[in-house]
């Protein structure tokens, strides 16, 4: 965006007290800078990291802590920090001042200065006064020292209204350098507006709780599904001290909009209940209940008065789905799914009803195909930035951020200067002081650039922040308390803003999109991927005699696969989508036809027993089981060499499909047996077993009558034999009579899932 900081020729002058005390230090400048130009001119290039710094970055100035923030009149500023001395010698005399002054004009020179590091006579601010120093005799090499400055408000020389340099440097002398030198400076900046002005910034800070995917497709098989987890990285989030759990904590006492991905919502849910996690290869119970619980009440309450936007369920990647993904069949209406139940998931857990009309892509990046996506969707407005939204013609100032981009749709641009201000590490204490300042600075400057021009804006800060970011932010927030120069406003309101007829509302072109954000994009294959999983979970869901237990995991894991946060992780989302894939395929599986042996017929006609198992605790129907023979004289329920019968099995059973069969002639016959579903689609593998068909002649039946015949009498013969030899024992006076075995009892056994019998022999 073309710079907007600067009033065209209204640049104030300082008070004449200013100009007092700072005349003798611009006078002086040309003659220190020669002081200074010598050790400058060793200082170690860029290139040649092994030689230690010299001149005024002989030393790093860390600055810790600046309170407070926004001073009043009456107020005491407290500025600690540390020393580190990384040249190569010792300082000696070491004095450490604070510096102030002069007054800013413009977001533009808030830049200019934070952006210079070396000592700058005559430009840097001049120190306060002897009397507000601290004094170290000598400062070794490698060696760090904290220190602590502290002045009264009334003696910093603070005119008018607006943003000041503030700095700290230490001076001190060298071996090589015996005389007094800046060797060390870090600058910040010192808002001043002791009173609330007539005009003020409505300002909205955007609060996000989004988290990468935890959740897998797989769930127990009890009443409740028990859910399984990849880890349990997400309760480290929401203990106390977590990135989750600072987020609410921070947020409670902050004008705020939250902005809410709906996975991570029904994820905690799912946690406070009984969930599993795995474990290699296998699972254990989930422990962290009770911190779930707290975090869910603890959100619940913070938000019951507050303004909620529901992002579309899993945070999908806008920008991946409208580059790679949109041609690949299906992919939007997964989007369109994950915005339908993204309202029905927050009003459910939260008890408010959000609102779903806004899109968010990755750093507010946008083109024309995004935002086709976005609206495809169901959204009205994108929150877009103003480093993707450049100005096309000069302005003096920040516009507002609502700007009609046609087809009823609004960007609701956000600042890029506030909201990349919390990226990188805030965990170190100079950083964040120095966000927290820059911020406060810019802000008033951007309220100063046209005082009776009110305008909206709006701050979209990382994504997913860290404890030590969402510090940051609440610092910086907390320092416009007061309403001096902003007033809080809702992302809401911001979009239903008029807009500015000056600013753009041209998006850019898609060739405008960042390389380095388009790099990391789902590839195309991840949606290909997606449909194949989609594709089974379609087959599968229509033989289902309850289906929604299958259904809702897997459809919420297909929404999990399009994230956002798989950027820069494409491993992770690859092995994500694997795994969704394979217990699919595992669960399909279990329903499957029992490998049979060859059959032999003996006759013309018989029947022809087929077993479908099922494993799953649901039962299954709407399956067909058809037959097919490569031999025409081999034929089926009379109907050729083709046949089907519907298959319907209860949960964990199994069920013997018949098929009656005739035959012409004795042979061999291929036969193949495969289920589908009622609509033709083929399901699972096939099977194929050998029938063999040898009819009986007259000839070999005379045969097998005579040996039966022989076998009747040879038992009559036996029979006669036993009377006699029972008759003799009784005569002979012997009341036993021989033992008799009692009959075998029938096995009862269930039935086997074990493939049948070599050669089974199947009689008509």
């Amino acid at each position: 965006m073309a710079e907007a900081a600067d009033f065209q020729g209204t640049r104030p002058s300082p008070a004449r007290r200013w100009l007092r005390r700072t005349a003798s230090a611009v006078l002086g400048a040309p003659l220190l800078a020669g002081l200074l130009a010598v050790p400058a001119a060793g200082a170690a290039p860029a290139a040649e990291p092994s030689k230690a710094p010299t001149g005024s970055r002989t030393v790093a100035v860390s600055l810790n802590t600046l309170s407070p923030s926004v001073p009043a009149e009456d107020d005491t500023l407290t500025v600690s920090g540390t020393l580190t001395n990384k040249g190569k010698e010792t300082i000696s005399s070491a004095e450490v001042d604070l510096r102030v002054g002069p007054r800013l004009s413009g977001r533009g020179e808030v830049d200019d200065a934070s952006k210079r590091s070396a000592y700058v006579p005559g430009v840097d601010p001049v120190t306060v006064g002897d009397k507000y120093t601290v004094k170290f005799p000598k400062l070794a090499k490698g060696i760090s020292q904290d220190f602590t400055l502290t002045v009264p408000v009334d003696k910093l020389g603070l005119d008018d209204p607006g943003v000041y340099q503030l700095g700290v440097s230490v001076s001190g002398r060298t071996t090589t350098a015996p005389y007094e030198q800046v060797l060390g400076i870090e600058r910040s900046f010192l808002p001043w507006q002791p009173e609330a002005g007539d005009s003020r910034t409505k300002l909205t800070f955007l609060w996000p709780l989004i988290a990468p995917p935890h959740v897998t497709a797989e769930t127990r098989s009890d009443e409740q599904q028990t859910p399984v987890f990849t880890n349990d990285e997400l309760a480290k989030e929401l203990a106390p001290g977590g990135r989750l759990e600072q987020m609410v904590s921070l947020g409670s006492r902050l004008p705020v909009t939250w902005v809410v991905d709906p996975d991570l919502l029904a994820s905690v849910a799912a946690m406070a209940g009984k969930y599993e996690v795995e474990s290699g290869d296998t699972t254990v119970p989930g422990k962290n209940q009770a911190v779930a619980k707290q975090w869910l009440t603890a959100l619940e309450k913070v938000v019951e008065d507050g303004k909620v936007i529901a992002l579309p369920f899993a945070d999908p990647d806008l920008a991946s789905i409208a580059h790679r993904g949109k041609n690949v069949s299906g992919t939007l209406s997964h989007l369109q799914n994950a915005s339908a139940v993204a309202a029905t998931t927050v009003e459910t857990i939260l008890h408010v009803k959000p609102s779903t009309d806004f899109a968010w892509p990755v750093n507010g990046a946008v083109d024309s195909s995004i935002v086709d996506v976005a609206t495809s969707a169901g959204a009205h407005n994108v929150i877009a930035r103003s480093d993707s939204f450049r100005e096309s013609t000069e302005l003096p100032y920040t516009p507002t951020a609502a700007r009609p981009i046609g087809g009823g749709t609004t960007a609701v641009v956000a600042d890029a200067r506030l909201s990349t201000l919390f990226d990188g590490d805030m965990s170190r204490a100079g950083s964040s002081t120095r966000a927290v300042q820059k911020f406060l600075a810019q802000t008033l400057a951007l309220t100063e650039q046209a005082p009776d021009n009110e305008r909206s804006i709006v701050v979209a800060p990382p994504r997913m922040p860290t404890a030590a970011q969402a510090q940051t932010m609440a610092r910086a927030l907390e320092g416009l308390a007061g309403n001096r120069w902003t007033q809080p406003s809702d992302l809401v309101s911001a979009a239903e803003v008029k807009p500015d007829p000056r600013a753009t509302s041209k998006l850019p072109r898609a060739s405008a999109y960042p390389k380095k954000l388009r790099a990391q994009e789902l590839p195309t294959q991840a949606f290909q991927d997606i449909r194949t999983t989609q594709g089974s979970l379609d087959s599968f869901e229509t033989i289902l005699t309850q289906p929604e237990r299958v259904v809702t995991p897997f459809g919420n894991a297909v929404n999990r696969s399009m994230s956002t946060s798989w950027r820069g992780r494409s491993l992770e989302a690859q092995q994500y989508r694997d795994t969704v894939r394979d217990y699919l395929q595992s669960l399909t599986s279990e329903v499957q036809l029992i490998e049979k042996s060859d059959v032999t017929l003996s006759g013309r006609s018989a029947t022809i027993p087929v077993t479908v198992q099922n494993k799953l605790v649901q039962g299954v129907d709407r399956l067909v089981l058809r037959l097919t023979s490569d031999n025409i004289r081999l034929k089926f329920n009379d109907d050729g060499s083709m046949a089907e019968l519907p298959v319907s099995v209860a949960g964990g059973h199994s069920q013997s499909v018949k098929f009656d069969t005739a035959t012409s002639a004795n042979g061999r016959a291929q036969v193949t047996a495969r289920l589908y579903t009622e609509d033709g689609t083929q399901y699972g593998e096939e099977m194929t077993f050998t029938v063999k068909v040898s009819e009986v002649t007259p000839t070999v039946l005379l045969v097998i009558a005579g040996g039966l015949l022989l076998l009747v009498l040879a038992g009559i013969r036996m029979y006669s034999h036993r009377k006699r030899a029972v008759a003799s024992d009784t005569a002979d006076g012997n009341g036993d009579g021989p033992e008799q075995p009692s009959d075998p009892t029938p096995d009862t056994g269930p039935e086997s899932g074990a493939p049948s019998g070599t050669g089974e022999k199947v009689d008509r």
